[in-house]
């Protein structure tokens, strides 16, 4: 699925269940949340914080999924085609970093 086409199935979504979006401030309060929620567990899971019992059935990937959702909800509700903005971006990066991350003495 691409991008433009994960856009439209949420304003489908929101249309058909959701009843309207929420206004983009709770959406920005809401992504903070869902990003919170990926942080904990890759915290707990993969750094060194201990992982509590009440999050080991936790699903990184549903937790990611719903960062993505909102993602797509603020951009629907402010005009933003993701696809659009994505492809730049991804264009941006390949000309900026072509040799960057090769020549990081860091990363060898």
């Amino acid at each position: 699925m691409d991008i433009k086409n994960a856009q439209k199935i949420v304003d489908s979504w929101i249309n058909e269940h959701g009843v309207r979006y929420f206004n983009e401030l709770t959406n920005m309060a809401q992504l903070t949340e869902e990003v919170g929620e990926v942080a904990r567990i890759i915290a707990r899971r993969y750094g060194e914080q201990s992982e509590k019992e009440s999050d080991k059935h936790k699903d990184l990937g549903e937790e990611l999924a719903d960062v993505l959702f909102v993602v797509i909800c603020l951009a629907n509700q402010t005009g933003v085609d993701l696809q659009n903005a994505f492809d730049k971006r991804m264009d941006k990066k390949a000309k900026r970093d072509h040799d960057r991350h090769h020549n990081n003495e860091k990363l060898k």
